[in-house]
């Protein structure tokens, strides 16, 4: 066994212990498939979104680390639940009258309001095919309906026939009474108006794997259950596919938690293997609300990456995927700098720090260098100081600062450059708040400018910060006080960079003619 997979072996690293979870349920023998299944499922009533992405990502770095500890073949699904029936018209879309009409139809069934495609569903998949490719996810794309018409799906609505009273049980127990009145695991495809309809069966045909049901007319159907003419409902439909698929890993949200033991109870019932699970918390926006397709609250996955990179939206998702995390704009430079952080530390881990660092899971293994020689919060100030339009304005303090980076040798750093012009300009500026300084803050802000004056020392952070210490050291306690003032005074936010960074980076004479602006009240 190589060091890497002996690392993996005991890495407390999550996507290492969910691995160690699935490779445990193979001990005894290998898949008789062939293979491990990993299984994500996506609703195309709507565009991919954060959550999507973050749904694939974790699911590829437990893949990944199952590659790392087993010789098993894997495979990822992406499931479309696209024969889902319309329940309603989204508010994002055009042609709304037009899709009215389409109401209740399979999702596939539905005219497409941006009439690119055969249908919405169609679209929404492509939408989804296209999402995922961007990031590069290695996966094979199911669709419901394909999975449903083409018989794939036959044996397993055989078995639902035959075990329907044992499936109903368990789903009757779930359910108020007045819906335990109506309610069939079965939902058919009305036969001339393709909707998909909600009513009780009158029978259900083990002779001939049939239903019989009356429409809301009154008019009785019988119809197959196999070949696409009936879809189950969502809550058994998991659990079958599950069966139908012998899918052996899948994660959902904490709101899918209650139905576990639901959709693992229908899996056995149709005659599979239960998979194992990982539950993830839910992401809140910066007020804890839960953030909601509808209500447009939180952060989209296009804004997060107008502001930051892909890597560091992917170590935001890798961090602590059990815990509940506020997802709004304020968490993307901390995100960028600790991201770069793991980063540098990387090269000088020994192995097992390595297969523990977000990064080799970010990069499955193949993990790059840092070019960052300025901190994403760093460039932020810079903006800010500097009023920067555009990323020009900051090469040119980068460029005297670290006279050896470039855009072209820093791709990493100068992307960065442009993240922190759009998120200064969209979200700093309009925040900035500049106050007039104390007279205790005052005296040591000219005691600053004095010391910076007479400064002949390197141009050197370390060496900078020490000049900025020995100001404060003797005028405040606690000395945050004095950073606090700082930042308020000169920067106009409560919080900022390493003041002797920053100084080296701006330059010691434009902080000399900073410090006297704001002294002057000038900066407000």
């Amino acid at each position: 066994m190589s060091d890497l997979r002996d690392a993996g072996m005991t890495s407390k690293a999550w996507p290492f212990e969910e691995a160690r979870v699935l490779l445990k349920r193979y001990e005894k023998a290998p898949p008789e498939k062939g293979y491990v299944l990993f299984e994500t499922g996506y609703g195309p009533s709507g565009l991919p979104h954060i959550g999507t992405f973050g749904e694939v990502l974790r699911t590829t770095m437990i893949r990944r680390a199952f590659e790392v500890i087993s010789d098993i073949p894997t495979r990822l699904i992406c499931f479309s639940d696209d024969m889902d029936g319309m329940r309603k018209i989204p508010g994002n879309v055009p042609n709304q009258d037009r899709l009215r009409e389409d109401i209740q139809k399979p999702l596939t069934s539905v005219y497409d309001p941006f009439e690119e495609f055969e249908s919405f569903g169609h679209h929404n998949n492509a939408m989804l095919r296209r999402f995922l490719d961007t990031f590069g996810f290695e996966y094979e794309f199911y669709s419901a309906t394909e999975f449903y018409k083409s018989g794939q799906f036959d044996a397993v609505l055989k078995q639902a026939v035959e075990k329907y009273d044992d499936v109903m049980k368990v789903m009757l127990k779930s359910l108020r009474e007045e819906r335990q009145q109506t309610y069939s695991i079965f939902l058919p495809i009305h036969p001339e108006t393709g909707r998909v309809l909600y009513v009780p069966m009158k029978s259900v045909n083990r002779d001939d794997y049939t239903i019989t049901f009356e429409d809301e007319d009154g008019r009785e159907w019988t119809l197959p259950v196999t070949g696409g003419n009936v879809k189950l409902q969502w809550k058994p439909d998991f659990g079958a596919r599950w069966a139908a698929l012998d899918v052996d890993f899948e994660m959902y949200g904490k709101d899918h938690s209650t139905n576990t033991p639901i959709y693992d109870r229908i899996c056995e019932i149709l005659g599979g293997r239960k998979p194992e699970h990982f539950t993830y918390e839910l992401f809140l926006d910066d007020k804890g609300q839960k953030i909601s397709k509808s209500s447009g609250n939180g952060i989209s996955i296009d804004e997060w990456l107008t502001y930051a990179s892909t890597e560091s939206l992917s170590y935001f998702m890798f961090a602590k995927p059990k815990t509940a995390k506020r997802l709004y704009f304020d968490v993307i430079p901390k995100a960028m700098d600790e991201y770069h952080q793991q980063l540098r530390a990387y090269p000088g881990q020994t192995i097992d720090q390595q297969v523990a660092n977000p990064v080799f899971h970010i990069h499955n293994g193949d993990v790059p260098a840092s070019d960052m020689v300025v901190p994403f919060s760093m460039l932020l100030n810079l903006a800010s100081v500097a009023g920067a339009e555009d990323t020009e304005t900051l090469w040119g303090f980068i460029r005297r600062y670290a006279p050896d980076a470039t855009p072209e040798a820093n791709p990493q750093l100068d992307a960065a450059a442009g993240y922190a012009v759009r998120y200064y300009n969209d979200f700093v500026k309009p925040e900035k708040v500049f106050r007039a300084p104390t007279d205790q803050e005052r005296e040591a802000l000219e005691a600053l400018r004095d010391s910076l004056k007479t400064y002949d020392g390197p141009v050197d952070g370390d060496a900078l910060q020490q000049v900025v210490f020995d100001v404060g050291r003797d005028r405040f306690d606690p000395m945050r006080d004095w950073f606090k003032a700082l930042y308020e005074v000169l920067l106009g936010a409560s919080q900022g960079p390493r003041f002797g960074g920053f100084i080296a980076l701006y330059g010691v004479e434009n902080t000399i003619a900073l410090i006297e602006a704001g002294l002057a009240g000038k900066l407000g």
